[in-house]
């Protein structure tokens, strides 16, 4: 694998392939000013080092540039809503890519995962269900696992409660939606409140008390197989962030070198 500097590539490194697609999604240089000579490739390589390897910022191999200048594209890619948008739209390409009729989809499925905070977390909270005191990412993905939305709040939060910022938030990124998958958690009042704010019906998908040990649930795997997607990605193992947006950022960050390896595979 190339790299644009006679360094040794590292595993989380992007292709050539991979590079050209996302480098055509990054804002050009302004036009006043000093001309622009940070290499933006080896910026996202080090921002993808941190995601994959988990180490802090300040922790980056010499070899790569200066870590205040990651950790500023990193933030400023964030507070633009650069991040999200790169996600959409390989979202979007990939179903294309998968061979779905549709780049939007008509269905999608919600949960969170419950994460221990560092010190530093701004959002740590008690989750008395998994006794974790930490945060919770919600997430709502299509029927392919991709990322459509993700917020990142206290675990002390009740799924119940937490999703209907969830749900609104995902208003207006596919005009098809009509269904999302949830588990019991979700149920109550919260399928009243769901179709008559977004007009989607959201249907309970239970599990079967009979059953006994590990059972794929219909539907809801889907969403709990993105875990394990992100489950690579050490920097997710807990939360280091100080606020909820940089911790919604690195979720989309890691998603983002995810689909790109789906729509360049490296030889």
């Amino acid at each position: 694998m190339d790299t644009p500097t006679n360094r040794k590539p590292y595993p989380s490194d992007l292709t050539d392939a991979q590079w050209a697609i996302l480098s055509a999604l990054l804002p050009p240089p302004v036009a006043a000013g000093r001309p622009r000579t940070t290499d933006l490739r080896e910026i996202v390589n080090a921002i993808l080092y941190v995601m994959t390897s988990g180490c802090s910022w300040k922790a980056l191999p010499h070899d790569f540039p200066p870590e205040g200048t990651v950790r500023h594209y990193f933030h400023q890619w964030r507070r633009s809503g650069l991040w999200a948008q790169i996600n959409d739209i390989l979202r979007r390409r990939l179903r294309l890519r998968e061979g779905r009729e549709h780049e939007d989809p008509s269905a999608a499925v919600i949960d969170s995962q419950s994460a221990k905070a560092s010190r530093t977390s701004g959002a740590r909270g008690y989750d008395a269900g998994k006794k974790i005191k930490g945060i919770k990412r919600h997430l709502i993905v299509d029927t392919l696992g991709l990322l459509m939305v993700v917020v990142v709040h206290s675990a002390g939060i009740q799924d119940r409660d937490a999703a209907r910022s969830v749900l609104q938030r995902c208003r207006g990124l596919s005009p098809r939606l009509r269904l999302v998958w949830a588990d019991g958690g979700y149920g109550g009042k919260l399928v009243n409140w769901t179709y008559k704010i977004c007009g989607w019906v959201l249907e309970i998908v239970k599990r079967n008390d009979d059953l006994k040990g590990f059972v794929v649930l219909p539907r809801r795997w889907v969403v709990e197989r993105t875990f394990g997607w992100l489950s690579n990605y050490r920097r997710l193992s807990r939360d280091y962030e100080f606020g909820p947006q940089t911790g919604e950022a690195v979720v989309q960050v890691a998603m983002i070198h995810i689909m790109l390896r789906r729509l360049a595979p490296a030889a």
